[in-house]
């Protein structure tokens, strides 16, 4: 066989096994269970929320990327689409109501739609950060109403 041909051969044998581990351990990767994870910190709503209007950059060092539990007083329930957003409410600002927004796993949609305004809720979420207004918690559970 011509020295090409052989070149060739072994690149494509070498391309097909590298798609088979991008595939394995990149694509085929599986997702971690939020629900089940333990939180890293467990805090009252209004301190989370003060510590990122006061230091913002220091507050997203130590909270970005890590599940928390919170416990505050709602203040209310958001709905888009198939979302459900429990907001926590601490100011008044020139777009709206600004505090933390968490926004729950599908399983916990129903149960979330059922908690009460102005009642003490507990829910762990992963913290993805600050957007200047509301501090972001995403695939959140409810712990205990």
């Amino acid at each position: 066989m011509k020295m090409w041909v052989k070149i060739l051969l072994g690149m494509t044998a070498v391309g097909i096994i590298a798609l088979f581990l991008v595939y394995k351990f990149v694509y085929n990767k599986q997702h971690p269970d939020f629900e089940k994870m333990e939180a890293a910190f467990t805090l009252n709503a209004q301190d989370l929320y003060q510590a990122f209007k006061s230091k913002p950059d220091a507050s997203s060092a130590k909270y970005n990327g890590k599940v928390i539990a919170l416990t505050g007083k709602l203040g209310r329930i958001e709905t888009a689409d198939s979302l459900v957003i429990a907001v926590f409410i601490f100011a008044k600002g020139d777009f709206g109501d600004e505090g933390i927004r968490c926004t729950m796993l599908p399983k916990f949609n129903d149960a979330a739609g059922k908690l009460q305004p102005d009642g003490e809720v507990m829910v762990k979420g992963y913290c993805t950060g600050y957007n200047e207004t509301d501090v972001i918690l995403e695939k959140c559970s409810i712990i205990n109403q």
